[in-house]
């Protein structure tokens, strides 16, 4: 399944921006990484390998747009829950009603998303629901947290964006096709992904293979 999906998603994007690079997993971990300039494309065909695998759902296909070592424009798509997002620059965050959409007729309606203020009495929590650790536990410490959420993938981002979450640390290691969409939607939304000293997390760390530091998504701070 990542090989297939992988497959169709490059000649697509080297068919719409044939000179623009990209890094995508499967390639990636085939050792085939091309040189990443300014803006480069990241791809991850099938994120949430364990929630396909159970047939939970909670699998994604995550496309982004680096430009400046920044997440510019992303689209995570979750089929099995019939949920599609997209994003880019500021204040242009949306999901597409798949379910709305008959088969066949091309593009659904698009409602515009915004992440939220969390509430008074607490925050919404959503974490991973395959990788959550004692770390990601101590570090909730620090919060007041009225309700926790698990999900799977970069779906988590997501729910934040559309201002059903508040905050999701993750203390697990990630790879930067993992998580770049997700972080363009968020951004895109009103929020922020930092690492979590909360300096900006940024892409093309080929120096350190293209994994990520540890980092938190929240919605909005004010």
């Amino acid at each position: 399944a990542d090989s297939d999906a992988e497959a169709i998603i490059l000649a697509e994007l080297r068919r719409v921006a044939p000179d623009i690079p990209i890094v995508s997993e499967e390639a990636a971990a085939a050792g085939h990484i091309p040189d990443v300039g300014h803006a480069f494309f990241l791809v991850d065909p099938l994120d949430g390998t364990k929630e396909f695998i159970n047939k939970n759902g909670e699998f994604t296909v995550n496309i982004a747009l680096i430009e400046g070592r920044l997440p510019v424009a992303g689209v995570v798509y979750a089929p099995a829950k019939e949920r599609m997002f997209f994003g880019h620059g500021k204040g242009h965050a949306f999901e597409e009603m798949i379910a709305a959409c008959s088969k066949g007729s091309g593009e659904g309606p698009s409602r515009s998303i915004s992440a939220r203020k969390p509430a008074d009495d607490g925050l919404v929590v959503i974490a991973s629901r395959t990788h959550r650790d004692t770390k990601t536990d101590e570090y909730l410490n620090l919060y007041k947290v009225k309700e926790f959420l698990a999900a799977g993938s970069s779906l988590k981002f997501c729910v934040i964006a559309a201002g059903e979450a508040d905050l999701y640390p993750r203390h697990g290691r990630t790879m930067e096709w993992d998580t770049a969409a997700g972080h363009a939607i968020l951004a895109a939304a009103g929020g922020s992904v930092t690492q979590l000293d909360g300096t900006p997390l940024i892409y093309g760390k080929t120096e350190r293979g293209l994994d990520n530091p540890f980092f938190v998504a929240r919605g909005r701070l004010n």
